[in-house]
């Protein structure tokens, strides 16, 4: 009876082991797909955003900023540029709200031109800041995200607790921003930048966290195919909000 019970015991342990092993391997496709959409996304608004300043600008033989095209005038000197720059936020809410309907392929098309629009939303940073000081706040973002994307990640600790304070932390920077929008003020802008540093950075750890803990192992290709979108937009924003308040803070203007 004893030998029955070891040899049960030992094909348990052992279906236990490759069970577990089975939710890593799935656990970890799960994640790079979420990077890899993040990734793509990222890649996306950097190259539309750089190739959107170029056609907007003309420079002379030195590199340097003269003037305007026609372009630039449209996005940058014309009633279009509050179209461009509420256009993303308008985007994003619409998205949150409709992805859950929407089919993977569409999702992951939608998140993409959410990208793509941004990207030419955020051209207009070249005209403020030097290109060496956006490079160096862009590395700073990157090193800073992994860092608080791994403690996410890896951390046994539950930063569910984090999610309202963090809610309302950003529901405060969207309306100070909308309001330094008409107001101009410095100070309240480097507030603003201060506080969304420290938001972003808490939700970069629980984005993570929360997108990890929506993988199960169950889910058709259909179903982690949307989640992994899904993740992807949440830590996409991250980034991008993350950059843009560090380069309110450390960038240098020109």
């Amino acid at each position: 009876m004893s030998t029955f019970d070891r040899q049960s015991q030992g094909t348990y342990t052992v279906a236990g082991t490759r069970a577990e092993a089975g939710i890593d391997e799935g656990l970890r496709a799960y994640m790079l797909g979420v990077y890899n959409y993040m990734t793509l996304g990222l890649a996306l608004t950097g190259f539309l955003a750089i190739g959107t300043y170029m056609m907007a600008v003309v420079t002379n033989d030195a590199g340097q900023v003269v003037g305007l095209t026609a372009l630039g005038n449209a996005l940058y000197g014309s009633p279009l540029k509050w179209v461009v720059m509420l256009a993303p936020l308008g985007l994003v809410m619409w998205l949150s709200f409709r992805i859950q309907s929407m089919s993977a392929s569409s999702a992951r098309a939608m998140f993409l031109v959410y990208a793509a629009i941004m990207g030419i939303s955020l051209s207009s940073i070249f005209l403020v800041f030097t290109g060496g000081s956006i490079a160096r706040v862009f590395f700073i973002t990157a090193a800073s995200f992994g860092a608080l994307s791994i403690f996410g990640y890896t951390t046994k600790k539950d930063l569910s607790g984090w999610g309202n304070f963090l809610f309302m932390g950003l529901i405060g920077i969207v309306i100070a921003s909308l309001v330094n929008i008409f107001l101009g003020s410095s100070a309240l802008q480097f507030a603003i930048s201060v506080i969304g540093v420290l938001v972003f950075a808490g939700l970069t750890a629980y984005d993570t966290q929360q997108i990890k803990e929506m993988y199960y192992e169950g889910d058709g290709h259909e179903v982690a195919t949307k989640k992994s979108v899904m993740g992807a937009l949440r830590l996409y924003l991250d980034f991008i909000n993350l950059f843009l308040m560090l380069l309110q803070l450390f960038g240098n203007r020109e």
